[in-house]
């Protein structure tokens, strides 16, 4: 499958996850090291002056943990949250500047991507469909995040490796925004994602909430406002958690309708933290859908590690 054996670091400073990722392409394994930046209590995000200190801090913690002892063939870092030109966050400087150094060292040149490039393909990865870019098949990704809500059309290229073009998702409010207001409100720790879904187990509630879907585009700012609603009327948390997760599902499944319905059947891939939700994953997945393990659906290096690969050939 390889052209020939190589371990690949994979480096990612994300706007709340410092991640490194070492892939053997030989065996096809990842290692990955994360660490989350430090949010108070209560609050619902963090500077980005904040994050760029937090990311120079934890990256040699997190590269330690995937690379001592080993000296990396090849390094892949996003540098951007987007491919889309004017794409930028401080906080991705930090990963940058930490895979220049390392590359000026080992006499690398890295190959750099975006964040979203990277989850795409990392969810690729997990989910054993690499192959749609090696086949140059294109396909649908759902990037759903605290900072996106973006249904993609993937359309392998040869210069770029994935041209990835945004057509439509959320017009306002983005789910991972609409998760972690929800979960700070009823008092839980950010990133909330986690902890909500727990505490929706736990509610025997069965709602048909329904999020208008027009064209390929919804909006979303009306989940957190219906969740107020709930929370000042006194409603149980779990149930309010369990509204909150049935709308992001009402949402994505409308718009995997409107995917199908505007470009035809195609292959379609979850992706991003929102999406490692068991809840939701449970009811979007079947055929021609593939979500990823949840450690490759939320902020991740795999994929950076995955790209640089690809772009030296190393996967066949």
């Amino acid at each position: 499958m390889n052209k020939k054996m190589a371990e690949i670091l994979g480096i990612d400073t994300s706007n709340y996850t410092t991640s490194a990722a070492l892939l053997d392409t030989d065996r096809m394994s990842v290692v990955q090291s994360k660490l989350l930046l430090p949010v108070k209590s209560g609050e619902r995000g963090i500077r980005q002056s904040d994050a760029v200190f937090h990311h120079v801090k934890q990256l040699p913690t997190v590269i330690d943990g995937v690379c001592r002892g080993i000296v990396p063939d090849g390094i892949g870092v996003s540098v951007k949250p987007r491919t889309a030109e004017g794409s930028y966050m401080p906080c991705f400087l930090a990963g940058e500047s930490a895979a220049r150094m390392l590359g000026s060292v080992l006499g690398i040149e890295p190959e750099y991507t975006s964040h979203q490039t990277g989850h795409v393909l990392a969810a690729l990865f997990s989910a054993g469909r690499l192959g749609l870019v090696l086949e140059k098949q294109t396909f649908a990704a759902f990037h759903v995040s605290g900072g996106t809500t973006d249904l993609l059309l993937c359309e392998p290229d040869d210069d770029t490796l994935l041209r990835i073009t945004r057509v439509g998702g959320s017009s306002d409010l983005n789910a991972g925004q609409a998760v972690d207001r929800c979960g700070v409100m009823l008092g839980l720790d950010f990133p909330c994602g986690q902890e909500l879904e727990k505490l929706a187990s736990r509610s025997g509630r069965q709602f048909k909430a329904r999020v208008p879907v027009k064209g390929l585009d919804c909006s979303l700012s009306g989940i957190e406002n219906k969740c107020r609603k709930m929370y000042d009327d006194n409603e149980p948390r779990e149930d309010i958690a369990k509204f909150c997760l049935d709308s992001v599902l009402s949402a994505v499944s409308g718009l995997t309708d409107a995917l199908y319905e505007n470009y035809g059947s195609m292959t379609v891939i979850y992706a991003g933290g929102v999406m490692s939700n068991s809840y939701i994953r449970s009811k979007l997945e079947g055929d021609g859908r593939f979500f990823c393990e949840p450690e490759f659906s939320r902020d991740n290096a795999a994929g950076t590690a995955v790209y640089c690969a690809l772009r030296k050939g190393l996967i066949k």
